[in-house]
């Protein structure tokens, strides 16, 4: 009898601890998602009046790790996206933001920046991207009182372009110059043509050439 007491005892002493860990657990894990809000609310609100601060905030946010501030720096459409490939690569939301969703950021020292344009709403500027060498236009859409980066927008494909940007303006005008046809020339008495052409090349007597007027009237 004393034997089942003490195992009785045993069994509810152990309900008891359980019950006490996992009220902990429930309590520290609430005291924590608490404190990340208190932190993202109690931060300054960032309105980036132009994209070319917007981006330039958001730059200074991914070195400082600073993931709150990131978050108010992208749109709403980009907060989607980076939530999507969060779950979708199976790590946490602060590891997909953690450049900013760009590799322009991936620098120390701030690329250099040019070309902004502004349309309406929507806005692009270039950032040159060191590592691969290349001007990229980068997207921003002007969301709650400021300039945001709009991955997620131009990903689901509500943000409109505010026109070329110079790069591709300059790729552009760059392989018209390079499909243009070259004329050739000849000295055989021949119209230049172009390569390539079907245009029949027409011949023009040289015989006469070289002579004055008053020999060809004794000719005649």
């Amino acid at each position: 009898m004393k034997f089942q007491s003490s195992k009785n005892l045993c069994a509810l002493v152990f309900v008891i601890a359980l019950v006490f860990v996992s009220f902990s657990c429930k309590k520290s894990q609430t005291s924590s998602n608490q404190t990340t809000a208190e932190a993202t609310a109690n931060q300054p609100t960032i309105k980036a009046q132009t994209p070319t601060d917007a981006y330039k905030l958001l730059f200074e946010a991914v070195k400082a790790k600073d993931t709150g501030k990131i978050r108010q720096l992208i749109s709403k459409n980009s907060l989607a996206l980076a939530g999507f490939g969060a779950q979708t690569f199976k790590h946490s939301m602060e590891k997909q933001l953690e450049n900013g969703m760009l590799e322009t950021t991936m620098t120390d020292s701030l690329p250099e920046i040019r070309d902004e344009r502004i349309k309406d709403n929507f806005a692009a500027i270039e950032v040159f991207n060191q590592r691969a060498n290349r001007w990229e236009d980068t997207a921003f859409i002007f969301e709650d009182g400021g300039w945001r980066l709009a991955v997620g927008d131009q990903y689901n494909g509500t943000y409109q372009s505010p026109g070329k940007g110079q790069a591709q303006a300059e790729s552009e005008a760059s392989n018209s110059m390079n499909n243009m046809t070259p004329l050739t020339t000849n000295t055989n008495g021949k119209f230049p043509t172009a390569k390539n052409s079907n245009v029949k090349t027409v011949e023009v007597p040289l015989e006469n050439s070289n002579k004055t007027p008053d020999d060809k009237k004794k000719n005649d």
